[in-house]
């Protein structure tokens, strides 16, 4: 049988076939090795504040984005593919996953430039600039995605939540807070003054908009007792206010100290229970609709 001929014409059709599958694998791959879309606003003088958008993943209308604020120090250190490099055990930072499968963007928002530091926000949680600089981050996404804008936080982030929920009106004004192992006993005298700051040390009764708060019944944490989570909405004034206490998951290890009871993993943190977080959240959010 006779050797097909060279054609070159068909050898050039064949290398731009071979060069479209290449292009697509690499994109693909970098579309996977991506945590989320990572979005940096200028929002004070010389200070910028990040944030990774993790959209949607379904085939309907995304229903809202929800901005999350991790506890600790704030800082997740995301790196330039929206990937948290820190606080990734956190509540909430576990469950943006889940809040995408069911129709919520989620917005992971780091400490600003300037809260880089070991304390991260510390003291400047509750801070007019703070809620300033989240101001920021809710106006971008309602440009970016028309949809309604909710906040949330998590241990010391929900500082940070009311903090933003009592301060910020119009365009930058959360459609709702909640809530989750609320930092509601400080304590004073300490080295670091900032540790004595609770959710209580910002105007509450200024917050209008739906209000959830979660505790868990075993959290051991010294900062988030669990019967004091409730006297929140006692001066809180939103709309449609909720308090609800979850049981189960891990459990605290046997004799844990308040300190180390502060983990993600163990019920301060809700460890064990993010789909049934999950489920709280999105029903909270229905519900109002």
């Amino acid at each position: 049988m006779a050797a097909a001929a060279f054609s070159p014409a068909r050898f050039t059709a064949f290398l731009a076939v071979l060069a479209t599958f290449f292009a697509v694998g690499i994109e693909k791959a970098h579309a996977e090795d991506a945590c989320g879309e990572l979005i940096t606003l200028d929002v004070r003088d010389g200070v910028t504040q990040s944030y990774a958008l993790i959209h949607a993943h379904t085939s309907n209308p995304t229903r809202g984005v929800i901005v999350l604020m991790a506890g600790g120090g704030g800082n997740l250190a995301l790196d330039s593919r929206g990937c948290v490099q820190q606080l990734g055990g956190n509540t909430l930072i576990r469950i943006a996953p889940h809040l995408s499968r069911e129709g919520y963007a989620t917005a992971l928002v780091d400490a600003p430039s300037d809260h880089k530091g070991l304390d991260g926000l510390g003291a400047f949680r509750t801070s007019p600039e703070h809620a300033g600089d989240i101001g920021h981050v809710i106006r971008d996404l309602r440009e970016r995605l028309d949809v309604p804008v909710h906040i949330a936080g998590s241990s010391r982030g929900t500082i940070s939540a009311v903090n933003a929920a009592a301060r910020l009106f119009g365009a930058e004004d959360p459609e709702s807070v909640m809530l989750f192992s609320p930092i509601t006993s400080g304590r004073t005298g300490g080295q670091k003054p900032w540790v004595a700051q609770t959710v209580f040390n910002v105007l509450l009764n200024d917050i209008r908009t739906p209000v959830l708060v979660v505790a868990h019944k075993d959290d051991k944490c010294a900062r988030t007792p669990p019967g004091k989570a409730p006297e929140i909405l006692d001066d809180t004034m939103g709309e449609r206010e909720q308090f609800v206490l979850l049981e189960g998951g891990k459990p605290n290890a046997p004799d844990i100290s308040p300190l180390k009871a502060c983990a993600g993993r163990f019920p301060h943190g809700f460890g064990g229970l993010d789909r049934e977080v999950t489920e709280l959240i999105v029903k909270f959010l229905e519900d109002r609709r």
